[in-house]
């Protein structure tokens, strides 16, 4: 007989599923979820106690668990959430999370999200490593220190040396293009809509998602709904890409139209402005 977390993990993974659905993603990655969803409900032992003695591997080891949906449920196993299934109804609290690290109160919680664009516990450790946490204002070397410790026990990591390397991430022709795509069925109106939690007193839904794929990449992008996007007003411009293959944790960026320098008016990938620079010196021969 199936356990109550067993349970719970399933129904997550079917709300999943019926909200990409519901958004227009591909129909098969909408059956993976479902499929992952009654593995994990026919399931007799308790998942909590598979992962905890088998890891990830053993995750994957169940019929129509792929790596992605594995991380997903080890998320799910250590915090109680999932930033995406969060994020795919408009209820995610980058700032609410980021105060769940030992060290990160609300005020520099905000900080962290309007300064590096990221809204997931990763996607804060990567930048705890890689230099850019300690650019936000009010960030020292030793609470640096003490958040990478932190997240390592929160995430169940031994050690994290350094950002992936880039070359595991989209390619920049990749990234503008569905970026591109995104902003045209944005302004035309084709896409579905999430009413956000965030900034959003009215709950209206008037944010555009768009899941789409290119080759074996998985792209999920909407607007920024950061407080310092709406400062600027840049709500309409700055898109936030979110991606993931069948190999690498899922990875975000975002893409703004450049206001200064060689590439004003351009979209440039932040974060990859070098890359960028050469994408577009190649298209201008």
């Amino acid at each position: 007989m199936t356990t109550p977390l067993n349970q719970q993990i399933a129904m997550k993974l079917a709300q999943a599923a019926d909200l990409l659905e519901q958004q227009g993603a591909n129909p098969f990655r909408v059956s993976a979820y479902r499929r992952a969803s009654e593995t994990v409900s026919r399931l007799a032992r308790d998942i909590g106690d598979l992962a905890q003695a088998e890891g990830s591997d053993g995750l994957v080891r169940l019929p129509g668990i792929g790596t992605g949906i594995a991380t997903a449920i080890q998320e799910l196993l250590g915090t109680g959430g999932w930033v995406q299934l969060e994020r795919l109804r408009g209820t995610l609290d980058p700032a609410r999370l980021f105060r769940t690290v030992p060290g990160i109160g609300p005020k520099l919680a905000e900080q962290i999200h309007d300064s590096l664009h990221i809204d997931t516990l990763e996607g804060l450790e990567v930048a705890a490593y890689d230099g850019r946490l300690a650019g936000v204002p009010g960030m020292g070397t030793r609470r640096v220190t003490a958040i990478r410790n932190a997240l390592a026990q929160l995430l169940g990591r031994t050690h994290r040396t350094s950002r992936p390397n880039t070359a595991d991430e989209p390619e920049i022709a990749t990234l503008l293009a569905v970026d591109r795509d995104y902003r045209e069925k944005a302004e035309q109106g084709t896409l579905p809509l999430i009413a956000p939690r965030r900034f959003n007193p009215d709950g209206r839904a008037w944010l555009p998602v768009l899941h789409t794929e290119r080759g074996d990449w998985h792209f999920t992008l909407m607007y920024s709904n950061t407080a310092r996007a709406h400062e600027l007003k840049r709500t309409r411009d700055w898109v936030v890409v979110y991606f993931y293959d069948n190999h690498h944790e899922e990875g975000q960026c975002t893409i703004v139209t450049e206001t200064r320098g060689a590439m004003t008016g351009r979209r440039v990938v932040r974060g990859r402005e070098a890359a960028c620079r050469e994408y577009y010196a190649d298209l201008t021969g």
